[in-house]
Order: structure tokens, then C-alpha cells, then sequence
């Protein structure tokens, strides 16, 4: 059975949709899916479901949380796969002075169009970085992600296709969980 994550965009932020963890898995498990550990309370899940489209997954998924929470939250789900081409693929790594913690990804739903990239890297001042390889989008925020030049703007409405960012711990412990789930 294949591995997936599934990573929700806006839970346990502030006050509102709140989700305690164990309910989340609940709902996952209700679907069908196997062995689902979740990370952190900001909505990673971590199972093993029947083959299907990342897209059909998200789905099913944004469905069963306005079902089983009465609220809706975008859903990106990665391959296991898929995950650990991301965490190979960060053209941060290769740079001299990179502090990991400065490091984030955003996983987005669909590859942006050119202009959308364009108006990101307008978004993006120095000494802050962003990089689109296929449907994720590296960051390096020096200043940390909050006194980021991407603070303050609407980046992610201009790439007009859902989003949801994780910094590089996160994504390599989310990377972890599913090689140990084999």
C-alpha cells in the first residue's frame, strides 16, 4: 500500500478550526486508510492508503474534515515518494551558509502559471529567496519568516492555487515518519 502525506492549510491556527490530533487520525482512519500518525498539532498525516491521485486523496479528504469538523481546510497530499524528491531537491542545500532553520517549503496544489512565478520573485527582496521546482516552492528567509520581504504581501494569493508551508524540520521529520512506516 502506497505511503502518502497529507498536509491541511489553516488548523490549529489562532482560535478557530481546532483539531485535536487524535480526533484527526480518527477521521482519517474512518476513511479507510492505515497506520496514520499525525506531527505536530498544525495538521500533518502521515498513512497508507489504496493507489489514487494525490488530487482525489486532497479531496476525499476536504470532504471527510467538513463532515467529521464543520469547517473547511485545503488539503496537499505527496507520495511518500514525492516527499523525498522535495527534501533531494532543495537548491538551498547547495548554497555555502544556509541555516537550516531558515529553510521552508510551500507545497502547492497545482504548478503556477509563469506570471504568478513572475510575481512572486517581485515579491521575494533580497536577502530573502524563493525557488518553484515543479509544484513546490523553496524558501530562504534569513530574517525567519516573519521579517521576511513575503511577510506582508499576498505571494500566495498571487500564485492563485492553494498553498500551505512548512519549514524544513517539519518536512524532513514528515520525510522520516514515512520511511519508517515501511
Amino acid at each position: 500500500m502506497p505511503i502518502y502525506v497529507a498536509m491541511l492549510r489553516g488548523i490549529n491556527i489562532g482560535p478557530h478550526k481546532r483539531v485535536k490530533m487524535d480526533d484527526l487520525r480518527k477521521s482519517f482512519e474512518g476513511l479507510g486508510f492505515d497506520q496514520v500518525k499525525t506531527y505536530i498539532q498544525s495538521g500533518n498525516v502521515v498513512f497508507k492508503a489504496g493507489k489514487g491521485s494525490s488530487a482525489a486523496l486532497g479531496n476525499k479528504i476536504e470532504d471527510r474534515i467538513v463532515s467529521d469538523f464543520g469547517f473547511s481546510a485545503s488539503v496537499i497530499v505527496r507520495t511518500s515518494a514525492e516527499l523525498g524528491e522535495i527534501v533531494a531537491a532543495n537548491p538551498f542545500l547547495k548554497q555555502r551558509g544556509i541555516d537550516l532553520e531558515k529553510l521552508h517549503v510551500t507545497f502547492l496544489s497545482e504548478i503556477p502559471a509563469a506570471p504568478a512565478l513572475k510575481r512572486l520573485a517581485e515579491f521575494t527582496v533580497a536577502p530573502d529567496q524563493s525557488r518553484c521546482v515543479g509544484r513546490d516552492i523553496f524558501l530562504h528567509l534569513p530574517n525567519g519568516f516573519s521579517g521576511s520581504s513575503l511577510w506582508k504581501v499576498p505571494w500566495e494569493k498571487a500564485l492563485a492555487v492553494v498553498t500551505t508551508t512548512r519549514n524544513w524540520r517539519t518536512v524532513n521529520a514528515i520525510h522520516q515518519m514515512c520511511l519508517d512506516c515501511k
